[in-house]
């Protein structure tokens, strides 16, 4: 062996280890940190994948819009979310004591109610900047969640709890009718019998008939008297009594079984204005006068168009959902969404 030879032999052991060895140790690095960017970007695609799937099990935002309210008694505006406003309607307008399907079915009264009056045209005893009034007279009662805590006190929380179930359990709904919102008109207590609108109000409505309502009888409401003394019930209807015992007589009657028209001294008056000019509860009515005193007796209470809220509860606590007994005082309407008239609501605002 040549004497050089295992020098050689060390010098290109040294050759292959510098040249050889950090090629392997790039590649090692090199696919080591591939496999890394694969791994991260698999993950960010699960992550993105999930999201994706997390946005989608969201259920989309459902469509709100504010109700400018004027406060009769405040004469201020206030700005309320729909949904809220219609817990204060429903709390304010019929008994917390009610059952849950009455309370459910007066929601929808109220959702609709509001509904038609915002797409309206009419702006009739409607201050400027303002949806709606809390003017019983002309909307509907409202009241808000301060003013019932205040009426509830100790009750508020078991209250507006149920109050907030029956609302949410029709939230988005309104009732239809050839795809418009109904006039969902409502009153307290009937005679035994709602009335049809044209008997009432002049107008013909096709979903506004009259139907038997059995169990108003059962409402503190359903019988009152009263009585005015005969100059007042005079002056009120412009005319000058008799001494006979009754006064005036029924020309003819509605198919709700209240007074359609009535002549007293032959001066002929529908029940409605007569309801209105004696400011009684109802326009099912009889007269007796008693010395100087008019002695009136009513039956029912409210105009008794639509939905008897007594009634609603007495089908209630037969059984009866919130569904059926809309059906029952609105004849062949829709229960349907409110999101095809929110973008109406919003250019009517």
């Amino acid at each position: 062996m040549n004497k050089f030879q295992p020098l050689m032999w060390v010098v290109l052991t040294i050759f292959i280890v510098v040249l050889v060895v950090p090629s392997i140790l790039v590649a090692s690095f090199s696919n080591n940190n591939k496999q890394n960017i694969l791994d991260s970007s698999k993950q960010n695609s699960v992550t993105s994948i999930d999201n994706k799937e997390s946005k989608n099990d969201k259920n989309s935002p459902e469509p709100s819009i504010e109700v400018s309210v004027y406060r009769t008694n405040t004469k201020e505006i206030e700005n309320i979310p729909l949904e809220e406003y219609v817990v204060g309607v429903v709390a304010s307008e019929m008994p917390v004591s009610f059952e849950l399907e009455a309370l459910k079915a007066q929601s929808l009264a109220a959702r609709t109610f509001l509904v038609k009056q915002m797409l309206s045209n009419s702006k009739i005893n409607l201050p400027d900047g303002t949806d709606i009034t809390d003017n019983i007279q002309y909307h509907q009662v409202y009241k808000n969640k301060k003013e019932l805590a205040n009426e509830w006190r100790e009750n508020y929380k078991s209250n507006i709890s149920k109050i907030q179930k029956a609302v949410d359990a029709t939230k988005g709904q309104i009732l239809t009718y050839e795809d418009k919102p109904i006039d969902a008109s409502f009153f307290s207590t009937s005679n035994g019998y709602t009335e049809n609108s044209e008997d009432y109000w002049g107008n013909k409505t096709p979903y506004l008939k009259s139907v038997k309502s059995p169990w108003d009888i059962q409402s503190p409401k359903y019988q009152y008297q009263t009585t005015i003394q005969v100059p007042k019930f005079e002056e009120l209807l412009g005319i000058k009594l008799n001494n006979d015992v009754n006064i005036g007589k029924v020309i003819s009657k509605s198919e709700g079984n209240r007074i359609k028209f009535f002549e007293i001294n032959d001066k002929k008056y529908s029940g409605k204005n007569i309801r209105d000019k004696l400011n009684l509860n109802s326009s099912d009515f009889t007269f007796k006068r008693e010395g100087s005193k008019v002695i009136i007796y009513t039956k029912g209470n409210g105009h008794g168009v639509g939905m008897s809220q007594y009634g609603a509860n007495g089908l209630a606590q037969e059984g009866k959902n919130y569904k059926d007994i809309v059906n029952y005082y609105y004849q062949d309407v829709t229960i349907s969404s409110v999101e095809p008239f929110i973008n109406k609501m919003y250019v009517k605002k």
